[in-house]
């Protein structure tokens, strides 16, 4: 069984916490794209983490991680990562995490760029994390990075970053006016912080078609949602990969290999960090009091969430373009606060009522029109079936799946591993 775990809206829907509960019954856990300008936190029986870089099914003593050649990995991120599991008593070894020879890494001046790029555009700026992701990914497509699997040769690595910096100092110092970078302060950064995972270091792909090929079930896990996709997300206000499911065996390291399930995350309201335009978004009193209610800070930057109510339209587009089969609604005892919900069910722009999610310009000027649903004004945390959920909660529920189209499985109504119900 080959599984994608992804997101439906903007990200940040509990993606993390789903992967710790369902790699139970997976052998693997991939993840395929991006780098650690997102979160994914996870509670369970060792504590709370929040995990950046690693698969969340490195909290498995049994499960194998991959993070495949789609990634772009910081090393010197990865290594205090990893530093803070095994302090919690996790195990991070070469038998349980693959790291793809072909994913990108992550330089200090990939870091640097973005910030220096994101304080020029000032009140302009996209929001991003600030750590390197755009610049990474586009030296990955001007071929002009290194991968994972250069640490093995690590010798021959000098005159293929002496080429790197002399170009790139071309924008730091002859563009942003900074200080120069230096090959040798690289090639120490490399060395303090890359060479101890040469033993990790592997073709993903052998490995990968081998586990198929061995009857091994296998997750993948993307990061964000399908509207942070640089393809089919808010652009410009996207991440710089892919995180559709469509692109998780490929990220991964088998392209040749689909998918024979997809599960979709959305949570029972809306939440986006960052910029762009976000339709149903709360403000004031209203809004502080969802966020609270949630917890909705960042994993990754500790940035205040924006929120909002359900969001039909966004989510509707999300399912299309993920091609969920079957979706995970999250925190949805946050709502329990609430005497009537509010669900966003169509969008108005430029006067004209419409359910289809608009792009560009038309998404800018978007306006949310709005349903009230009742709450249920209780504790649902206890709740392990359906029918230990009260009418109105079960009601939300139906409202939901009926709108979106698709079927909901999994309902999480707390933050523990086993704090969910399954539907079917």
């Amino acid at each position: 069984m080959l599984t994608g775990i992804v997101g439906i809206n903007w990200g940040d829907e509990g993606k993390g916490r789903m992967v710790d509960l369902l790699s139970v019954d997976y052998d693997v856990v991939c993840r395929y794209q991006g780098g650690n300008n997102a979160g994914h936190t996870v509670v369970n029986d060792k504590g709370k983490f929040v995990l950046n870089l690693l698969p969340s099914g490195i909290l498995r003593d049994d499960t194998v991680n991959v993070m495949g050649p789609g990634m772009v990995i910081d090393l010197k991120h990865l290594c205090g990562e990893i530093s803070r599991l095994t302090e919690k008593g996790v195990k991070v070894t070469p038998e349980n995490l693959k790291i793809s020879d072909k994913a990108t890494i992550c330089m200090p001046y990939h870091v640097l760029l973005d910030c220096l790029e994101e304080d020029r555009l000032a009140d302009k700026k996209f929001g991003s994390t600030r750590r390197g992701i755009a610049p990474v990914y586009a030296d990955k497509y001007m071929k002009k990075t290194l991968r994972m699997g250069d640490l093995l040769h690590f010798d021959a690595l000098k005159d293929r970053l002496d080429g790197i910096v002399e170009w790139k100092n071309l924008t730091v110092v002859g563009g942003y006016k900074a200080e120069p970078i230096r090959t040798e302060d690289m090639l120490e950064w490399l060395k303090t912080y890359g060479l101890p995972f040469k033993d990790f270091i592997c073709d993903t792909t052998d490995y990968l078609e081998e586990a198929v090929k061995n009857g091994k079930s296998i997750m993948f896990e993307a990061q964000l949602g399908a509207l942070r996709d640089i393809d089919f997300g808010i652009y410009p206000y996207t991440s710089s990969s892919s995180t559709i499911a469509a692109y998780a065996t490929i990220g991964a390291g088998i392209p040749g290999r689909r998918l024979d399930e997809v599960i979709g995350i959305m949570k029972a309201y809306s939440t986006c960090v960052g910029e762009g335009p976000f339709t149903c978004e709360m403000f004031g009193e209203e809004a502080e009091a969802l966020r609270s209610a949630g917890g909705e800070y960042g994993a990754a930057t500790g940035r205040p969430r924006r929120v909002g109510g359900f969001d039909v339209v966004a989510s509707r587009y999300g399912i299309m373009a993920q091609g969920a089969t079957s979706i995970a609604l999250t925190k949805l005892d946050v709502l329990s606060y609430m005497k009537k919900i509010p669900v966003c069910v169509a969008y108005e722009v430029n006067g004209v009522r419409t359910e289809k999610f608009p792009h560009g310009v038309e998404l800018a000027q978007a306006k949310p029109v709005y349903e009230y649903l009742d709450g249920w004004n209780c504790d649902i945390s206890g709740a392990r079936k359906l029918s230990d959920l009260p009418e109105n909660a079960v009601k939300y529920v139906q409202y939901i799946e009926k709108a979106t189209g698709a079927p909901i499985k999994y309902i999480s109504v707390g933050a523990d591993r086993e704090s969910y119900v399954k539907v079917f």
